[in-house]
């Protein structure tokens, strides 16, 4: 404390030295010469506080306070930092949703026309098919580990392939299948679609496209017509194809309500299997009949897991990367540490 005391008379003394030699020269200092506090702003404050002395006494130690907080420099981005409120009144913040590698089952409902393509052609009408129920399941997943965009749907459909060969304008005549003799016949259908699924998602809904193939099996038939026969009626001949298979596709939109997802689709199914054995009826003559359908369905699905947000894979992988410091490998193996990662 006399230390202090004794430095602050020094100061005192020299001061007051300082001003009567000019009261005796006479001279003032120039306005200009002063330094001007108001032009340039200090690069810092002074603030105080108290450090201990040999003596155990307080001084009071100047200490640097930035004058103004500003963005953190990219090689102190793992230092304490101090963001001002002007800086963070200007960043914009997007929320992102990142879709998973998920799955859901559900089933589908539709109704639609059915006709058949002849060769030779032979005029038709197009027949009302009352339904097209199945059971659907989805697997989506990213494409190149980064593309979520795509998936696959598989599933067990039960449906209709009908056609009806059109009366002739004067009423006279109505055309006659060669050999069983119908005018119309319907078939029951059992078939398995594998298709290649894309979405794309937005907001609350997705648009949906489907492309791919088939499989089926023609359960049963019933043929009508004034002059069919009888043994033929309810019955497949030797010369009819019982297996289908063919080409699927469409495109619709889906409303999503995680975990719910309601599908409305339009689809058309080409078959590539004839209804008959093209030399059935001439060897020299051949025939085809391929039955084509035009669908429109609603769906409503059920996510099997999580379409957004952290898995339970995810939340596993981030528990063993804070314990053990080491993050774990998609194949199950354990990974180096990135030296970037915090």
């Amino acid at each position: 404390m006399k230390r202090l005391i004794c430095i602050s008379l020094v100061l005192l003394s020299v001061q007051f030295g300082t001003l009567a030699q000019n009261r005796g020269t006479g001279e003032v200092a120039a306005p200009s010469a002063l330094p001007d506090t108001t032009a340039v702003k200090p690069p810092f404050e002074l603030d105080f506080d108290l450090i201990d002395t040999e003596d155990g006494e307080g001084v009071e130690k100047p200490v640097e306070k930035p004058s103004k907080l500003s963005k953190p420099s990219r090689n102190d981005k793992y230092e304490d930092q101090h963001w001002d409120g002007v800086y963070l009144d200007t960043v914009v913040i997007k929320k992102t949703t990142t879709i998973n590698d998920y799955s859901m089952i559900g089933v589908q409902y539709g109704a639609g026309l059915s006709m058949v393509y002849w060769n030779p052609s032979v005029s038709q009408k197009l027949d009302f098919i009352p339904y097209n129920i199945g059971i659907m399941y989805t697997r989506y997943g990213k494409m190149f580990g980064f593309m979520p965009y795509f998936g696959i749907q598989m599933g067990l459909f039960y449906t209709k392939e009908s056609w009806t060969y059109k009366t002739t304008d004067d009423g006279q005549y109505t055309p006659y299948m060669p050999g069983t003799q119908e005018s119309s016949a319907k078939m029951t259908v059992l078939e398995v679609p594998v298709l290649a699924h894309m979405h794309i998602d937005f907001w609350k809904m997705k648009v949906i496209l489907n492309i791919g193939f088939y499989g089926g099996y023609r359960l049963d038939i019933n043929r009508s017509g004034n002059i069919v026969k009888e043994e033929y009626i309810n019955s497949f001949t030797d010369y009819n194809n019982r297996v289908d298979w063919g080409l699927k596709g469409g495109a619709g939109i889906g409303f999503v309500f995680d975990p719910i997802e309601i599908h409305i689709q339009g689809n058309y199914k080409h078959s590539f299997s004839s209804l008959y054995k093209p030399d059935y009826n001439s060897d020299v003559y051949y025939r085809y009949a391929y039955p084509a359908n035009i669908i429109v369905s609603v769906g409503l699905h059920v996510q099997l897991t999580k379409r957004t947000g952290k898995t339970s894979k995810d939340l596993r992988k981030e528990a063993y990367d804070k314990v053990y410091g080491t993050p774990v490998l998609d194949n199950g193996r354990k990974g180096p540490v990135n030296p970037f990662q915090r």
